[in-house]
């Protein structure tokens, strides 16, 4: 394979020679090459209404002395470019000498495949496969009046150079299918949707029982919504499905986890590690080791291996998901978070496969043993405060539990609270734990990157929920 470094107008010892005076008297930096192309098809209300392809290609250049970054970024892979970038990110050295970090340990390891899974299949059977989709829904449900289908892929090959000279190479394809529903009785209109993906080829997702399990998924849930009541506003005991619902522990708990939020002490959980933040039973893992998952990195935009990190266990914080420069300043190790959304920005500390494990109770015991709460099965949008840990999270399925059982559907309802307390009051933990389905995007401080949420059902006692009916 072409390396990306021989792309440069100039010599790729030319290249090292740049980057390592660069570097040297910082305390770390690396020039992170990347090439990535993209396709995504949408099929919209019974015509192909968007059809894309694109490449990109380009070049980060950093130094890091202390808590300062000097950091650009060009498009251009020449060597006026690169002396350019190389005068802008040594000014931060200005007055300081750092001893250059160790370089990341190596590693062998493949989480995902190298084949490019926009190549197969081509572009017109991925539009006529979303014109059948759409035909499929209309055709099995009357009520259905609007579908929408998509199919987005990329293909992402980087290379690190470090200033001592090592070089790490990874290739990343990625994958996903949404389908989108909205069905109709009258005047009343209500949506539903599904979407799988992950680090692999299409193969998996465009067989006809994939595809129809996942248009089928999208209608149920649409169908769910057109018989749903409002919601209640008050506080109940809440259960919380396993899979997708894991979107909440990411952003109540994830995002505060994060190193760089810690060492700046902005995060509800700076200053606990040691300490009980949560329930006995709840463990919280990120996880970029997964073959094939949506979030999983061999290595991550540094070059640090992916790991399987520990951050909650038994309740007790036990650790945070680091990049190298944060990892170095709170005397801790880099845990292969450090992540970045392209060439064109910096890396930071970012989840991977977030989840919590299981525990010993059914979804069938938990469910029972609440006599008034919510069912929450899916969220859609949420917003939370890292520094108080406050969050919003909407239900897009919910019902109501009544007496041990699943009763009404519920619309509207809103799940509020507190990260950090919220944890505490999961009183029941399922046994079993799975992650979503490859959906999730994860933003923060304008950089979006792909990753995997996960957990069981899990019983939290006397939570405020905002409904519309009282």
């Amino acid at each position: 394979m072409t390396t990306l470094l021989s792309q440069f107008d100039i010599s790729e010892d030319r290249v090292r020679k740049i980057v390592a005076e660069t570097i040297e008297g910082a305390d770390d930096g690396e020039l992170f090459v990347e090439y990535r192309e993209g396709e995504a098809l949408m099929f919209d209300n019974g015509r192909l209404k968007t059809a894309n392809f694109n490449t990109d290609q380009g070049f980060g250049l950093r130094a890091v002395a202390g808590e300062a970054t000097g950091y650009a970024h060009s498009s251009d892979l020449s060597e006026a470019a690169l002396l350019r970038a190389s005068d802008a990110v040594s000014a931060v050295k200005g007055g300081y000498s750092g001893t250059l970090a160790a370089a990341p340990a190596r590693t062998n390891r493949h989480l995902y495949g190298e084949e490019n899974p926009i190549n197969s299949p081509g572009f017109e059977a991925k539009a006529k496969l979303l014109q059948e989709i759409d035909a499929w829904l209309r055709e099995k449900d009357p009520r259905v009046r609007q579908v929408t289908a998509s199919l987005a892929s990329s293909w992402q090959h980087v290379e690190i150079l470090r200033g001592d000279g090592q070089v790490v190479r990874d290739i990343r394809p990625l994958v996903r299918m949404n389908v989108s529903v909205i069905v109709g009785d009258g005047d009343r209109q209500e949506s539903g949707s599904y979407g799988a993906g992950g680090r692999k080829n299409f193969d998996e997702f465009l067989t006809e029982d994939s595809w129809q399990t996942a248009a089928s998924e999208a209608l149920r849930q649409a169908l769910v919504n057109l018989e749903a009541i409002p919601a209640p506003a008050g506080t109940f005991d809440i259960v919380l499905s396993s899979g997708w619902p894991g979107v909440m522990l990411h952003e109540a708990v994830g995002h505060g986890l994060e190193g760089d939020f810690n060492r700046k002490k902005t995060s509800a959980f700076a200053g606990l590690l040691g300490q009980q933040v949560a329930a006995k039973g709840v463990t919280v893992v990120d996880d970029g080791t997964i073959a094939e998952r949506r979030g999983s990195l061999t290595v991550d935009d540094e070059g640090t291996p992916s790991a399987r990190n520990v951050l909650i266990e038994d309740g007790k914080l036990v650790g945070y998901m680091q990049d190298r420069q944060n990892a170095r300043l709170m005397g801790m190790n880099a845990t292969g978070n450090g992540r970045r959304e392209s060439y064109a920005h910096q890396p930071m500390p970012r989840m991977t496969n977030t989840y919590m494990t299981s525990g010993d109770m059914t979804p069938e015991e938990i469910i029972a043993s609440v006599k008034n709460g919510i069912y929450a099965v899916s969220f859609g949008g949420g917003q939370v405060d890292i520094t108080s840990g406050k969050f919003v999270f909407g239900c897009t399925e919910a019902y109501m539990i009544e007496d041990g059982k699943v009763t009404q559907p519920i619309k509207g309802a809103m799940l509020i609270g507190n990260g950090p307390d919220a944890m505490h009051r999961v009183t029941m933990v399922g046994n079993d734990m799975k992650l979503d389905t490859g959906i999730g995007m994860c933003g923060k401080a304008g950089q979006g990157v792909p990753v995997g949420v996960g957990q069981p059902h899990l019983r939290m006692n006397q939570m405020t929920v905002g409904g519309t009916r009282v």
